[in-house]
């Protein structure tokens, strides 16, 4: 619907140009927006959440889009890594995780959970573990916002003028709800995008030597679609640190 949208209106625009059409309110709205720069407002009420600029968010696009193929042109092929911020929905996707936990071990949906357990690994399939059926899923494409992750010692200060932080490949798993409180876990809110306004995903678990108080007061948070950076985590290639 998107990529139908996005080439009917510039097809339209192109036609404006050559004197077929008569050049409407909406057409010049979208000159001026791709002049700067900017996804228009007509792709972004058929698109999905992202405060990108418009060449960042076509890229974004075809990344979106190359996953997909990926998985359309060997459908019976369990991907190793998921780039879970490539995802429309990845709400969705961890709750397949979900179902297939509990059909294998015959436990109900509504008690169990999503545990996050974050690899040493940034992204090498060969390096990356063998899971099991009923262990979840790898999944690529978290970012920290006001804080630092550290391989070794888990959340730490952000670093001067840096507002962001990848995230190794994390791992996905079903586990029993409990009550049980950890304070060597800050549960971590994880959004689509840096606006977080009605674009929270769910409660990640990330492990830290300070008390969870302190992430919490200083507004620490996971973002999937982070402009200018996400695209940068192609397949078989560590990303940038």
């Amino acid at each position: 619907m998107l990529i139908n949208g996005i080439m009917r209106s510039l097809g339209d625009l192109d036609l404006a140009y050559k004197g077929e059409l008569t050049m409407n309110e909406a057409m010049e709205t979208l000159e001026d927006n791709i002049r700067l720069d900017r996804v228009p407002p007509q792709w972004k009420k058929i698109a999905y959440p992202s405060e990108r600029a418009l060449i960042s968010w076509t890229e974004n696009i075809k990344a979106r889009i190359d996953q997909m193929n990926l998985w359309k042109d060997d459908p019976t092929k369990i991907p190793k890594v998921v780039f879970i911020n490539r995802l429309i929905n990845p709400s969705s996707f961890l709750t397949a995780i979900k179902q297939v936990f509990c059909r294998e071990t015959m436990q109900e949906l509504n008690k169990t959970t999503i545990q996050t357990d974050v690899l040493k690994k940034m992204y090498y399939e060969q390096d990356l573990p063998e899971l099991r059926k009923t262990d979840g899923a790898l999944v690529f494409g978290f970012q920290v916002e006001g804080a630092r992750w550290d391989i070794n010692s888990g959340l730490e200060e952000s670093l001067p003028k840096t507002s962001f932080s990848i995230v190794p490949v994390v791992q996905c798993r079903t586990v029993p709800l409990t009550d049980k409180e950890d304070k060597t876990v800050y549960i971590c809110p994880v959004y689509k995008t840096i606006d977080r306004m009605m674009t929270y995903v769910f409660p990640a678990q990330l492990k830290t030597k300070y008390p969870p108080a302190k992430w919490v007061i200083a507004g620490v948070a996971m973002v999937l679609d982070v402009p200018g950076a996400a695209d940068l985590f192609a397949p078989g290639k560590e990303p940038a640190s």
